[in-house]
């Protein structure tokens, strides 16, 4: 890997895309990230248990383990970040700073699919809920509510 030279610049004719932030400052930020009990989350379950209505967090039982899950009534529930799981990311994907990440959410977005999938093949209801939506007060919250008291 080709590193700074004394000037802080690098060779001529080398591009390189850098981080605004140290790599002990973008690990401390990347260590902030949830993957659960997330605001969206949160706001969900909060909820749900003010209505009453009873759920699995985090239900491993099955593929992708949804964020809120009815067994008996096999209702699944995916509330997923808008970056990690690739909202927008046809028009989002030619910014992304590194093939890494594209890889990354490209990856994401397929597991995602075979894990609807499979729910789906095995009688399961399935919604999914973007964190984005939730966190702006939209009234995806109340459509998740419906959704589960339409399948009860």
């Amino acid at each position: 890997m080709k590193t700074e030279n004394q000037s802080g610049s690098y060779p001529q004719g080398i591009k390189w895309h850098m981080d605004v932030f140290s790599k002990k400052k973008r690990s401390e930020i990347m260590s902030k990230i949830r993957s659960k009990n997330t605001k969206a989350e949160l706001v969900v379950f909060r909820e749900l248990r003010k209505r009453k209505i009873y759920f699995q967090k985090h239900y491993k039982r099955v593929a992708g383990c949804p964020d809120i899950a009815f067994p008996r009534k096999k209702i699944a529930i995916f509330i997923d970040g808008d970056f990690w799981h690739g909202k927008n990311f046809a028009k989002a994907k030619n910014r992304l700073p590194k093939k890494y990440w594209r890889k990354k959410i490209e990856t994401n977005i397929i597991r995602d699919k075979k894990n609807r999938a499979k729910l789906k093949r095995q009688g399961w209801k399935v919604l999914r809920m973007w964190g984005s939506k939730i966190e702006n007060g939209e009234a995806t919250v109340n459509k998740a509510i419906r959704f589960i008291e339409n399948k009860f």
